[in-house]
């Protein structure tokens, strides 16, 4: 596939005197021709050399440019081969890093609602409450939430949230902010680390209901345990992702 655009017309299009660094720019600019499809899947970029002179900035700006598109999601390089567009799909990167879907949906521009479909604070259950470093009977929040984009619902999340932590989370707003958003700045929490286990199951129920597919359907499925940098676990939850509106990638290196 060839590439109209002229260097200049490339240069032209970035604001050096912008408060937002060239990179970011760059990231920007290389993020659009991705999701409007002039960039489609498997599409191999320039040379490095050769992009740098087509926008006409540096290698060094360039690499940071695709280094935050690769963190993304977005592109993939393969040693020896070059850098690639990955998909122009919903590919977060959950599998990489501590973010929450709603976070790396921003990231990549796409456009998400949140349905908060109930809240309540509930003893935990047993295997919550053991998870969790509960007490057994010790209250938690439960919020059951369901994440939209333009082509339809993606994610069916339950999460239970300590509220000796918390402590009257359950009167927040939760759908317009981000979970981890909200613990970290409303509460001054510092999440630190989690524990995510992925694995294959079938839609039944209010799932499959919820995510607007047949019983049987093949989600992929998520359990995380969130702990905060004291060793704390915060927050438990489980999440069923439709699979072919959205997937997860691993950017894996051998050594």
């Amino acid at each position: 596939m060839s590439d109209q655009s002229s260097p200049a017309t490339q240069a032209e299009r970035l604001d050096r005197d912008a408060p937002a660094p060239l990179h970011a720019q760059v990231s920007e600019r290389i993020r659009t021709r991705i999701l409007s499809g002039e960039w489609p899947p498997h599409y191999r970029l320039r040379s490095e050399p050769e992009l740098a002179v087509e926008l006409g900035i540096s290698r060094g700006t360039l690499r940071r440019a695709i280094a935050t598109l690769i963190r993304d999601g977005l592109l993939v390089q393969v040693q020896g081969r070059g850098t690639y567009v990955t998909s122009t799909a919903i590919e977060p990167s959950i599998a990489q890093k501590l973010t929450t879907l709603s976070e790396d949906f921003a990231r990549q521009g796409v456009t998400v609602s949140t349905q908060v479909q109930s809240h309540e604070v509930m003893a935990a259950p047993s295997p919550v409450a053991a998870l969790l470093d509960l007490r057994p009977g010790q209250s938690v929040l439960r919020l059951e939430r369901l994440r939209a984009t333009t082509d339809g619902p993606v994610a069916w999340l339950v999460n239970y949230v300590r509220l000796d932590l918390a402590p009257g989370i359950e009167q927040a707003e939760l759908a317009d902010q981000s979970l981890f958003g909200l613990l970290e700045n409303e509460y001054r929490l510092k999440i630190s680390t989690g524990r995510r286990t992925f694995s294959a199951t079938a839609a039944t129920g209010r799932v499959a209901a919820a995510l607007g597919v047949p019983d049987g359907f093949p989600l992929l499925y998520l359990e995380q345990i969130t702990y905060l940098d004291d060793g704390r676990p915060i927050e438990y939850s489980d999440v069923w992702i439709h699979s072919e509106r959205m997937r997860v990638t691993s950017l894996l290196s051998r050594h």
